[in-house]
């Protein structure tokens, strides 16, 4: 593991390869024999976990409920919502055949020609489309609204140029779809399904993340408004983390969903969408990590405190780690996720050098000296300080250092975060500020999808979003010239 460690590609020589080799060599995921997908390996599969149960119980809070729809979604459901198939056509996965034979040549197997699909499928690259041709079945007055499902599953993107995490051809995610009586309230549960993310990523993930609409450009396909919540990644690009679609009456439209209103009268239903997938996975390890690997905030760490005997022969051993196991439980009984790493085939810096690669948050050794002066020493992931201290209220130590760690992960990336948030007036500054500092550029945009384009194709830099709490202040676009009322976030991004 110390060789590990060693190889590990240094964050400021190559931010692409650190955060490739920290995946690999942290056991998170590699990838598979399928090109462009991944294996997660278990303990990268612990912290998704975490993040899942975690979200699910604030889904529920908020009324959700779960269910499950089909994988494939036949080939005619995407013509019926134009702009939705505009923006996935180029990204599906198409089953054609059901059935494989025996090659009479002797190679193999091969596709049976003779069991061409009837309709083509779809490999599930989102489910609005048979989500709402099933809608269609539950809805016919206003009792039967709001629907407000969720589904935890797996979709497939066919992306060309994928990276562990970030951009696989399939990845894990959940995707909440309601039904709702009025504009109003399904404005309102767009909103609030915003918010949740928001608190998710900045009290779970200690993730600080900007809250604000997407420039009708960059918009989900089929919306009619998209939120989303922001995030800055170490490098100075930033990542889009999660995104709640207003959807109108469009779904409800393409698929005939109709209800009859409390007069009496019928009327199209309103909808929403909104998800978050395994690339919170890439933020975790982008917006914390280090050199020395992972940095995992204790909320969502699937080991928070790790104990490690340091003895010399069997007996020490023994009696170390008796005292090790006493410790373990009384903080266990307090909640947390503990492990007493016990093995006898690898030294005590082995597994320092490998609960620090994995990001665990508090290591406690426990040696002879230790033993006899009622001492233990603790070394915390996130700042690496190391200190000796007794061995009485380190229960309470333990369990407030959680606390402690969680909030100082936050506030160092809230910090950084704030300090990459750059004004400008001008297209030199504008230019300047991308290619020397990166981060969020605040500048003012006239609201065209030609500025936007434009802006683009010159430095690579998108709309990341508007934010919520964007003030009104006249201005000129930094590259057209034009009026401009308020200022949005530019950036490069992932």
């Amino acid at each position: 593991m110390a060789k590990e460690l060693k190889d590990l590609t240094k964050s400021e020589e190559n931010y692409s390869q650190w955060y490739n080799d920290l995946v690999v060599k942290a056991g998170l995921a590699e990838n598979s024999a399928v090109r462009g997908c991944m294996v997660i390996k278990p303990y990268g599969y612990a912290i998704w976990e975490k993040m899942q149960a975690i979200l699910d119980r604030m889904f529920k809070q908020t009324g959700h409920e779960n269910a499950y729809f089909p994988l494939f979604i036949p080939k005619s459901f995407f013509s019926k919502e134009a702009h939705h198939v505009e923006g996935f056509a180029k990204e599906c996965a198409v089953v054609t055949h059901y059935r494989l034979k025996n090659d009479p040549e002797g190679k193999g197997v091969v596709v049976d020609p003779d069991a061409r699909l009837e309709e083509e499928l779809i490999v599930r690259p989102t489910s609005e489309t048979i989500i709402w041709n099933t809608y269609k079945n539950w809805i016919h007055s206003y009792r039967d609204l709001p629907i407000l499902c969720n589904q935890w599953a797996n979709v497939v993107r066919w992306e060309m140029r994928t990276r562990l995490f970030l951009r696989t051809a399939e990845f894990l995610w959940q995707e909440g779809h309601t039904a709702h009586e009025t504009r109003e309230e399904a404005i309102a549960e767009a909103t609030k399904m915003i918010n949740v993310y928001k608190e998710f990523a900045e009290r779970y993930m200690a993730l600080p993340v900007i809250v604000g609409h997407k420039s009708p450009n960059e918009r989900f396909a089929g919306a009619e408004d998209t939120l989303t919540i922001e995030a800055l990644m170490q490098d100075g690009k930033a990542l889009q983390s999660g995104t709640s679609h207003f959807l109108g009456q469009n779904f409800a439209k393409a698929f005939d969903v109709q209800f009859t209103n409390k007069e009496g009268k019928l009327e199209y239903v309103w909808a929403t969408s909104w998800g978050v997938s395994t690339r919170l996975m890439g933020a975790l390890i982008m917006a914390h990590s280090d050199n020395n690997g992972l940095v995992l905030p204790p909320a969502l760490a699937p080991i928070q405190a790790v104990l490690v005997p340091i003895y010399k022969g069997e007996e020490q051993m023994k009696t170390i780690v008796a005292k090790l196991d006493a410790i373990a439980a009384e903080l266990r009984a307090r909640g947390l996720s503990v492990k007493v790493d016990a093995r006898d085939n690898v030294r005590s810096g082995f597994k320092f050098a490998e609960y620090e690669l994995k990001g665990v948050p508090v290591r406690l050794a426990l040696g002879p000296r230790d033993l006899e002066n009622g001492t233990i020493e603790l070394m915390r992931r996130d700042t690496l300080e190391k200190e000796v201290v007794p061995q009485e209220g380190l229960i309470d130590r333990v369990a407030a250092l959680m606390d402690e760690i969680q909030q100082g992960i936050f506030d160092k990336a809230r910090s950084f975060r704030d300090s990459m948030i750059t004004p400008v007036d001008t297209w030199e500054e504008f230019v300047r500020t991308l290619d020397t500092k990166g981060g969020f550029v605040a500048a003012h945009w006239d609201g065209t999808v030609e500025t936007e384009v434009a802006i683009k194709e010159a430095t690579k830099a998108t709309i990341r979003c508007i934010p919520l709490d964007a003030v009104d202040e006249e201005g000129a676009c930094i590259y057209s010239g034009k009026p401009s009322h308020q200022r949005v976030l530019f950036a490069r991004s992932y």
